[in-house]
């Protein structure tokens, strides 16, 4: 039994996990994948409030992960399957096994996206898939499409390798978010600046269709494709039907970060947030802190840390 667990890594996540560990509550961060988030992907920061120079923002998050792992804070890397948030213990269902917990913060960012591109969500789990280290092992020998603009993707793509025959990777920027240097891939193609238009197929995936630089589109013939594009939606579905969210899947948080169901709290992008910003994040996380706090020592008011 945690008295709270943190879902999501990032500096909302984190920020949270610093306070409430300062606080003496046995705190638990969990995260899928901590190093492809917004701000791990992010080049340079040079705004960030009492960190002089220039700094990525992978490093920011190590330094914020190290303090709060410094206050007591455990992390745990794993993929969290469901959740049963509305008793008054909290149940997180993960593929390391089921933590219990008095309260739950919500980090997990802007995961999804508003924009799907046409046969993507008709074929999923039917050759397309978010999931190179969970399906790849089915893509042995075999050709299949990358399309992606981040870290992520990358680092998909090198776990294919060990899998299929051929890769195509498909960049729609010039570059990958989050990369200074694009590595050798064996057995791959890249093409960068080349546009996704439709994942073709009717029972199962049979090919993309693509736009290359110079406005030409052909269609190149794949056994499967793994899509990891950045976008803005946030990763929250694991919360539907237990957790009051928008139309469009943001929490319904009130000032202190609370939902309406007692224990549970969001920070950072899973709230609609008027700008997205890492300051912006940590402070919500601090906030959604303290209020956990509140909750479990059933305080009448917040109290803030001062020292």
């Amino acid at each position: 039994m945690y008295d709270v667990i943190v879902i999501g890594a990032g500096p909302a996540g984190t920020s949270a996990a610093i306070y409430t560990a300062r606080g003496n509550l046995k705190t638990l961060v969990i995260d899928k994948a901590p190093g492809t988030g917004a701000l791990a992907l992010t080049h340079k920061i040079a705004n960030y409030p009492g960190v002089e120079g220039e700094l990525t923002g992978k490093e920011l998050l190590d330094k914020m992960n190290r303090q709060a792992k410094s206050f007591g804070a455990e992390f745990l890397q794993t993929t969290i399957t469901a959740v049963d948030v509305e008793d008054e213990v909290k149940r997180i269902y993960t593929a390391h096994g089921t933590f219990e917990a008095k309260a739950v913060i919500v980090a997990t960012g802007s995961k999804g996206r508003n924009r799907m591109l046409p046969g993507e969500e008709r074929l999923l789990g039917r050759g397309v898939s978010t999931c190179a280290t969970c399906d790849g092992a089915f893509y042995q020998g075999k050709h299949v499409a990358v399309i992606g603009d981040t870290e992520e993707a990358l680092e998909e793509a090198m776990a294919l390798t060990k899998f299929a025959g051929k890769i195509t990777f498909i960049i729609p920027r010039g570059d990958l978010q989050g990369v200074d240097e694009m590595p050798e891939l064996p057995n791959t193609e890249v093409m960068f600046r080349t546009r996704p238009l439709e994942i073709v197929g009717e029972q199962k995936v049979e090919g993309v269709r693509i736009r290359r630089p110079n406005g030409a589109e052909e269609l190149l013939s794949v056994d499967g494709v793994f899509i990891f594009l950045s976008g803005s939606k946030p990763g929250t579905d694991f919360l539907e039907d237990q957790v009051p969210l928008d139309e469009e899947g943001y929490m319904i948080l009130d000032e202190y970060m609370q939902s309406a169901v007692p224990g549970v709290f969001g920070a950072g992008e899973v709230r609609k947030t008027p700008v997205k910003q890492a300051v912006v994040a940590a402070a919500d996380g601090a906030i959604a802190a303290m209020a956990a706090d509140k909750y479990i020592n059933k305080r009448s008011k917040i109290v803030p840390q001062y020292k």
